[in-house]
């Protein structure tokens, strides 16, 4: 039902011919009205997001406070920020941080592309289902369990992967301890996990294309190759630009939960991030101000790439977040 039905529909002086339209208040009170199970349903996804997202903002003054047990914090201003400029640990941190997401983006990213392109191609119902439900498991794993299984099969003594280096007359290799495979060991692992589910966003965007289209190009004698690059690639861009930005805004947050948990004292200062360096000073050592100006830092970047992305795509393409 929608709003303009429902204020047509309304008996009110403001109905009449030569009156006034219905005030702002009864108009709301109308919305309100006609929609209200759809403010239910999005009123727990919108506390969630106040919660967790809003209200923490308030606690990022921190990063301009030194802390002290009793309240209230003294103002230092950038004295944080200074310290953490300071440490040539830090920078260790960002270069670890741009380069893990660097190769996930460049690697990572256009695998759900792929796959969904390739999965639009399987036309036996029965397979696609089953293909669909194996590649969409890894998502709905955690980081503790995948973690288990890679340092499983990449183990050097009995891992399943240097069993076949063994079988070929090769060397086994500590993957896990190997700081030159450490990081291609997060790019794949990643991969794995998200390429399938990532790949729903694109299917959405392929089955919304016009299917007349495609009946068009094949009278033109089009094959699929050529469906693919003209037709499907230029219906779901305004889906990859939009995921292409919103990846820019968390360029700087290479992973969590998976880093934390394949980190050992070994690979540590190969894929030591901004989330474990933030971790590690703010929760470990108690360093609660600096780990909240780390904190505030990579999320001011993270708002700047997200603008000049979307800027760039606006001006290259016509199509932004917005």
């Amino acid at each position: 039902m929608n709003l303009s039905h429902v204020i047509a529909g309304h008996k009110s002086p403001g109905n009449v011919p030569g009156n006034p339209e219905p005030s702002r208040a009864v108009r709301l009170s109308l919305g309100w009205r006609a929609w209200w199970p759809y403010y239910v349903m999005i009123a727990p996804g919108l506390l969630f997001i106040l919660i967790w997202d809003y209200i923490p903002m308030y606690e990022a003054r921190m990063a301009f406070e030194q802390v002290r047990i009793i309240p209230p914090n003294i103002w230092v201003g950038l004295k944080q920020f200074q310290t953490l400029f300071a440490s040539p640990v830090f920078y260790a941190v960002i270069l670890n941080t741009l380069i893990i997401s660097g190769m996930k983006l460049l690697f990572v990213f256009p695998v759900p592309i792929l796959v969904a392109l390739m999965l639009n191609e399987v036309r036996g119902g029965p397979l696609r289902k089953t293909i669909q439900s194996a590649i969409y498991l890894p998502h709905f794993l955690s980081w503790v369990v995948i973690s288990g299984l890679f340092i499983a099969l990449l183990s050097p003594s009995d891992g399943a992967v240097n069993d076949l280096l063994k079988l070929f007359g090769m060397q086994p290799v500590g993957f896990m301890t190997n700081t030159g495979a450490i990081r291609w060991v997060l790019v794949i692992s990643e991969m794995w996990r998200s390429a399938g589910w990532d790949s729903l966003l694109y299917l959405a965007a392929i089955i919304a294309i016009d299917p007349q289209l495609y009946d068009a190009a094949e009278v033109d004698g089009a094959n699929r190759w050529q469906k693919i690059v003209y037709i499907t690639l230029p219906g779901i861009a305004p889906t990859i630009a939009t995921l292409f930005i919103l990846n820019m805004g968390m360029f700087l947050s290479a992973g969590l939960d998976q880093v934390f948990n394949m980190t050992n004292d070994v690979n540590r200062s190969t894929i030591d991030i901004i989330d474990t360096y933030v971790y590690r000073i703010g929760l470990q050592t108690g360093e609660y101000a600096l780990g909240t100006a780390a904190g505030l830092f990579k999320g001011v970047i993270g708002f700047v790439l997200i603008i000049l992305t979307h800027l760039v795509s606006k001006r290259l393409t016509g199509r932004g977040v917005w």
